[in-house]
């Protein structure tokens, strides 16, 4: 097999290049995009240059510190000042744990236990900056010594890293850098608007969570990624999306460094496994989001990364049950997919005595970690997972048929790879490619790394990690972390496979080919948010205007102290309005209802009775949308229309019409 293996590297290269040309991918490249992404890694050397030139920094460092700059420019300084609290925070707690002497770990077990002790207190008013800005803060005074530890450990790892290959970790860097360009542009994207956003706001807005899963049918969905973002949110008032979201990126980035370095790798290699994950389309697909997708990334990989460690795992035992809770507390099927890996390093373990108390101490621990949101849902609403399986637990919260998606069941079989790759719209909100060409062009490194015996272990791990989410519903934002994993097994099969300079080629042109699509992966990207949040000069309201005028509402009425409830016609983008909005979508079956019944009345009556009842104050409509009934009862209530730019009208009430 050693001897077909450049043989099998070539023909998955050939087998893609084949796809692009038959398929006709190439017909939906986003030529325009991809010029403004080389455009943007030239201005970022731009900048990093006089440091290169003038006091003789590495590129690496340079251009690092130019794209930390834009972040806080462009994403804002106080979302950045919150993650790095939560952060700093976090690895001091994490800290304390047996085993987790490592930035990494020390970090993600960290977050783990600060998003249990937020999820069980939610309800609870006390969330407040005085709170917890006060803890964060106590618990890196009081760890000073071991944080100061952990970030010189980071430094001598980020500088030794460099060193080994520094024109690779320039290259590496720059996509990096032009990856976390998705976290600059606000928060933008529909399930955010209708849910996740939902979270912190409340805690920033009312300083607890209400268990309310009538304006959203997933409020009580496993929260563990919103409750991070909230806390981080909360300590400055301003949303702290892209910081937080960065923090997972870079997460991801060390973890994978660290599994290079167990699997053998040499540094350009490992740079060249780093250089895949960020061209991935999704990468930054998901950095422009809050979907959980890109914190199940960092702490999957983190987690395999401590796995590999040398030493009994008995003292890292705690650790690994606080993130296999975590994932769980993410999203049920991040949780179910880790467990292949955990079989394997068991399985790696088989000849160690079996340590039953640390084993039974993680068990636990993970159950404390995952719990929270799946008891809140039970005790609410009778459904641990609402609304999924409701067709089991029958809560009378949403319908009883079983949930699905019917978009997401193009099927693929064994050609599910091929499919994924070429005809990725039918898998994905996206166009063809936007999940990369990494399955396709690196089919043959995959098929090597699954039968040589140095490799197969972790190669079976990973796939299960990326296929297990499959076997539901065929959604490849699902598969996103188990593509992540499988990228330094890939390369490890490709450095003995390959002579040093084929390597460099080959992953340069995987990764030049997934850069290439990277706008592809969502709309958000597709329409070019970071070079419109880079000539709006960091100004959200142009883009508010222009894809979510809802929240250019949204902000106003937090400005004016949040009085009465608001009614959004437009779509289901309310999460934001801190409980106090309405939108009648599948989100909401009650407003839907409400809203099919007031629509029956011409005359508006039913809705003017609808809108006194439920004290709203605030309506927003679609411009191009009807709602003859609902503009019938805002004319005979004297609302006034406010200006606001983009395809909506905001209705106000006078104070006359509030409720009794």
């Amino acid at each position: 097999m050693e001897r077909l293996a450049p043989a099998l590297v070539v023909a998955g290269l050939l087998a893609c290049a084949a796809g692009l040309l038959f398929e006709r991918t190439w017909a939906v490249l986003p030529v325009g995009r991809f010029g403004e992404s080389l455009l943007l890694m030239g201005l970022v050397a731009l900048l990093a240059w006089p440091l290169v030139r003038l006091r003789d920094w590495r590129w690496a460092d340079a251009m690092a510190l130019a794209w930390g700059v834009l972040l806080a420019w462009l994403g804002g300084v106080a979302g950045l000042l919150g993650a790095g609290v939560l952060c700093a925070g976090a690895c001091a707690l994490g800290s304390l744990l047996p085993g987790a002497g490592r930035p990494l770990p020390a970090l993600l077990c960290g977050l783990a236990m600060l998003a249990t002790l937020a999820g069980v207190s939610l309800a609870w008013p006390i969330h407040h900056p005085w709170t917890w800005g006060p803890l964060l803060v106590g618990l890196a005074a009081w760890r000073w010594r071991a944080l100061r530890t952990l970030a010189q450990m980071a430094r001598t790892e980020w500088h030794e890293a460099v060193g080994t290959a520094p024109r690779a970790a320039a290259w590496t860097v720059a996509l990096l850098g032009l990856a976390s360009s998705a976290c600059w542009p606000p928060t933008l994207q529909a399930d955010d608007l209708a849910y996740h956003l939902g979270l912190p706001w409340q805690l920033t807005v009312n300083g607890r969570y209400a268990m309310d899963v009538r304006d959203q049918v997933w409020s009580l969905a496993p929260w563990a990624s919103d409750v991070l973002h909230g806390i981080a949110q909360l300590l400055t008032g301003q949303e702290a999306r892209g910081a937080v979201n960065a923090a997972w990126l870079l997460a991801t980035a060390a973890g994978l460094w660290r599994i290079g370095a167990h699997l053998g790798l040499e540094g350009r290699a490992r740079w060249g496994v780093l250089a895949l994950f960020a061209s991935l389309p999704l990468t930054a697909g998901l950095l422009g989001g809050m979907q959980t997708e890109t914190a199940a990334t960092a702490v999957t990989v983190g987690l395999v990364a401590w796995l590999l460690e040398p030493g009994p795992i008995r003292g890292r035992a705690w650790g690994v049950g606080l993130l296999v809770g975590l994932l769980f507390a993410l999203k049920p099927l991040h949780g179910l997919a880790i467990l292949p890996v955990l079989a394997w390093a068991g399985w790696r373990r088989r000849g160690q005595p079996l340590a039953v108390v640390p084993m039974a101490g993680a068990i636990g621990l993970a159950l404390v970690v995952a719990a929270p949101s799946y008891l809140q849902s039970w005790w609410h609403t009778g459904n641990p997972v609402l609304p999924l399986f409701n067709h089991v637990f029958q809560s009378p919260w949403f319908q009883t048929a079983p949930f699905d998606d019917p978009r997401w069941h193009a099927g693929g079989g064994l050609a599910l790879p091929w499919r994924i790759t070429f005809d990725t719209s039918a898998y994905l909100e996206g166009w063809d490619g936007g999940a990369g060409f990494v399955l396709v062009a690196l089919g043959g490194a995959w098929l090597l790394a699954l039968v040589q015996a140095r490799t197969r272990g972790l190669a079976i791990a990973a796939s299960l990690v990326l296929l297990l989410p499959l076997l539901g519903i065929d959604y490849v934002r699902y598969m996103h972390p188990g593509m992540v994993l499988l990228l330094p097994v890939l390369v490890a099969v490709l450095q003995p496979a390959l002579a040093p300079r084929l390597l460099a080629c080959v992953l340069v042109a995987v990764c030049g080919l997934n850069l290439a699509y990277v706008a592809n992966s969502n709309w958000l990207l597709h329409v070019g948010a970071p070079k419109r949040m880079l000539a709006a000069a960091g100004r959200d309201a142009p883009l508010f205007a222009r894809y979510a005028p809802e929240r250019s509402v949204a902000r106003q009425w937090r400005s004016e102290g949040h009085a009465g409830e608001v009614l959004l016609m437009t779509r289901p983008a309310h999460a934001e309005y801190a409980g106090q909005g309405h939108s009648p979508a599948w989100y909401s079956p009650a407003w839907m209802a409400i809203a099919d019944d007031a629509n029956r009345d011409a005359s508006g009556m039913h809705w003017q009775a609808v809108l006194r009842r439920h004290g709203i104050r605030e309506v927003v409509l679609d411009t191009e949308n009807g709602d003859q009934a609902l503009r019938a009862a805002l004319a005979s209530m004297g609302a006034e229309r406010a200006p606001l730019d983009g395809d909506a009208e905001w209705w106000r009430l006078p104070a006359t019409d509030a409720p009794q």
